[in-house]
């Protein structure tokens, strides 16, 4: 079969790999359809790592993802041959302390597609995952809808433990592909005001389209006092989706006393700082925010029941033999990408 592969910085190939086979009894063989270009793929691409996950080169990153059953193992009960099905990337074990905790997403074990030491990627024609992880499709779901859910998971999981959503004023920092993410299900669960920002007016101008009562560029204008001018109280809640330190700044500025701070991006250095004194005095509360736990259901019914319209994300379309060139657009940030989608046909 084809695969794409980092084969050093920078660099990403097409290859010839032997078929994944299924070796445990959960498992299915997925003929893969679409796949979404995240901000972590180029991460991978361009620096070669995320924190302590370290490419070795040659390797295959991808993991939104979605396809086909080909084939399913002998123990598999849910799925069959033909079905459609989105992948959640995460793979844990279901036995440690935090699986038994419910907290599927911080896995002592956890394996993650597309992930260093952990998985290959599903930028290839052909993935073996866990049942567990596949979740068969509304009818009226596409491929690139299903692949574009895995972003969404982290939107609706981050907005499920934020604060209520209904009245409340919050702020998203970076208004790309994840920063959408959280913009959909807050709308859709009753938020009162949100207010957007970006350093790229294109994605400014898809938040507003896509529901932001107010949107600016860090670059251009002061937001912090712009957005204070309209809320004096200031905002309930903030999500960093950028990965900034600026962005950081300005939502504790932002916050009122007793507001929650959702750190969501993904940054390219090792340790985040905060002013201690506007932290400490407005009793503002700290929450990373893990990828997502046990949501992708609930998004692809938001999907499917028109609650979420993710498609004006989609902005570029590749075939899967033009994904270096996918990769150089998004890494650039060129053309006003928002979401670069992988099609495989």
């Amino acid at each position: 079969m084809k695969a794409m592969v980092l084969t050093g910085l920078n660099r990403i190939e097409i290859v010839d790999k032997p078929m994944p086979e299924m070796v445990r009894p959960d498992e299915v063989l997925i003929r893969m359809k679409s796949v979404g270009v995240c901000g972590s793929d180029i991460h991978y691409y361009q620096e070669g790592r995320i924190g302590s996950q370290i490419v070795q080169f040659p390797f295959t990153i991808g993991h939104e993802g979605a396809g086909i059953v080909e084939e399913v193992a002998g123990g598999v009960t849910r799925l069959k041959p033909g079905d459609r099905v989105a992948i959640d990337p995460a793979m844990p074990c279901y036995r440690c302390d935090q699986c038994n905790a419910g907290r599927y997403h911080t896995c002592r074990n956890l394996k993650f597609l597309g992930c260093p030491g952990q998985s290959e990627g599903c930028l290839q024609e052909y993935v073996v995952m866990p049942e567990e992880s596949c979740y068969r499709l509304p009818d009226n779901v596409t491929f690139d809808q299903a692949a574009l859910s895995e972003p969404l998971c982290i939107g609706v999981y981050a907005v499920d433990i934020s604060v209520p959503m209904k009245g409340a004023r919050i702020g998203i920092l970076g208004s790309g592909p994840v920063g959408i993410s959280v913009l959909l299900p807050a709308l859709a669960q009753g938020v009162e005001k949100v207010y957007v920002t970006d350093k790229i007016d294109e994605r400014l101008r898809i938040a507003d389209e896509m529901g932001a009562h107010w949107s600016g560029n860090p670059d251009k204008q002061d937001v912090v006092s712009n957005i204070l001018e309209h809320e004096p109280l200031q905002l309930d809640a903030v999500f960093e989706c950028c990965g900034k330190q600026d962005a950081v700044d300005q939502a504790v500025k932002l916050l009122k006393p007793g507001g929650k701070l959702l750190i969501i991006g993904i940054p390219s250095f090792s340790r985040w700082s905060f002013d201690v004194d506007d932290l400490r005095r407005k009793e503002i509360c700290v929450q990373n925010v893990r990828r997502q736990n046990e949501v992708v259901e609930k998004t692809l019914h938001m999907i499917s029941s028109g609650v979420l319209l993710p498609d004006r994300m989609q902005t570029h379309n590749f075939p899967f033999t033009k994904v270096s060139e996918a990769f150089e657009l998004v890494a650039g940030y060129r053309d006003g990408v928002m979401k670069a989608m992988i099609h495989f046909d």
